[in-house]
């Protein structure tokens, strides 16, 4: 088969060894994958792939299923699907447990389907199932045109939870709006702070997404509301930074780290399920979209990891398999 390999500073479609396929897998003929940051930071060799995992990047795709292993009953060759990977998507095939397939929500093809299994998967998981978001609490999304956020703000609008975006921009912050938001904060005009009291009355929110990190630590303390849950999923913005721990004991704060990637397959399994249960359906209504900025061989991608890295794009940049 053929695969995206890293050679030095280039990504290269070369000839690359098909995957193994053992019990509980399938293997899947690619048509579609789509781009995340990880790739980017996999590419510059700070982010490996997880034990056993295949070292091409690519964390989803969508295609059709070629083959099964023993004890699959989930899926069946012919299928069009979309999967959740922890490496292996930028290639002609790729091999994965079955509880991480799904097939496509009705009416989609390969590259709309290629853009939902990670980011939302990441918005669902982080915000209602580790921070248990209630419908009516508020939620502040930093990062909201991105891949994620864009996920997250159609999934708080489906569920009944107003939300507030920060983003590079009020091109940015407009196009969250049209999908769903409240309204956001220009992380290029300052903080965030001021904006988000002004949306709460200065009650704060009850959940703070954000792959930041430490830039953004001492501001979302404080724009916690009582009982607010903070989940980090990503460090875009440093590693290492104080905290004023009196703050969470009195509001009674949660900080809740989160990664998908490295999790085990029954955790992965059970995210995709409860997508399919509460979110396959608002796809098939089309309440709920994913949001793709642009379609491009995958020939091209190095000049797609590019783009991505120009900050310029909203959603995601999906790259289309022979």
């Amino acid at each position: 088969m053929k695969a995206i390999r890293i050679d030095g500073d280039t990504l290269v479609w070369g000839e690359a060894e098909p995957p193994a396929l053992g019990p509980g897998e399938v293997r899947i003929a690619v048509q579609a994958t789509a781009i995340n940051r990880a790739d980017l930071v996999q590419r510059s060799g700070n982010y490996p792939p997880p034990p056993g995992a295949s070292d091409i990047l690519g964390l989803e795709c969508a295609g059709e299923i070629v083959e099964v292993g023993e004890g699959v009953t989930r899926v069946e060759p012919g299928d069009l699907v979309c999967a959740l990977l922890a490496g292996g998507g930028y290639a002609e095939q790729v091999v994965v447990p079955a509880g991480q397939v799904l097939k496509v929500p009705a009416g989609f093809d390969a590259v709309r389907a290629a853009a939902i299994p990670e980011v939302f998967a990441t918005a669902y998981l982080n915000l209602y199932m580790e921070a248990a978001l209630a419908k009516g609490e508020r939620v502040l999304l930093h990062a909201g045109a991105s891949g994620v956020g864009t996920a997250g703000v159609q999934l708080c609008r489906a569920f009944g939870n107003p939300c507030l975006v920060t983003a590079g921009g009020q091109d940015k912050i407009e196009r969250c709006v049209a999908l769903g938001a409240d309204g956001g904060a220009d992380r290029h005009a300052g903080g965030f702070e001021d904006t988000v009291k002004a949306w709460t009355d200065g009650a704060g929110v009850d959940v703070i997404l954000d792959p930041v990190g430490a830039g953004y630590l001492e501001q979302n303390v404080r724009c916690l509301a009582t009982g607010g849950r903070l989940v980090l999923i990503g460090l875009m913005g440093g590693a290492v930074a104080e905290i004023h721990l009196g703050m969470l004991l009195v509001k009674r704060l949660r900080l809740i780290g989160s990664t998908l990637r490295a999790r085990p397959i029954s955790e992965k399994a059970a995210v995709m399920d409860a997508l399919q249960r509460r979110v396959w359906p608002l796809f098939e209504s089309g309440d709920v979209e994913p949001v793709i900025e642009r379609v491009m061989p995958i020939t091209e991608a190095d000049a797609a990891h590019a783009l991505v890295a120009s900050n310029e794009t909203v959603g995601k940049v999906v790259l289309t398999v022979g």
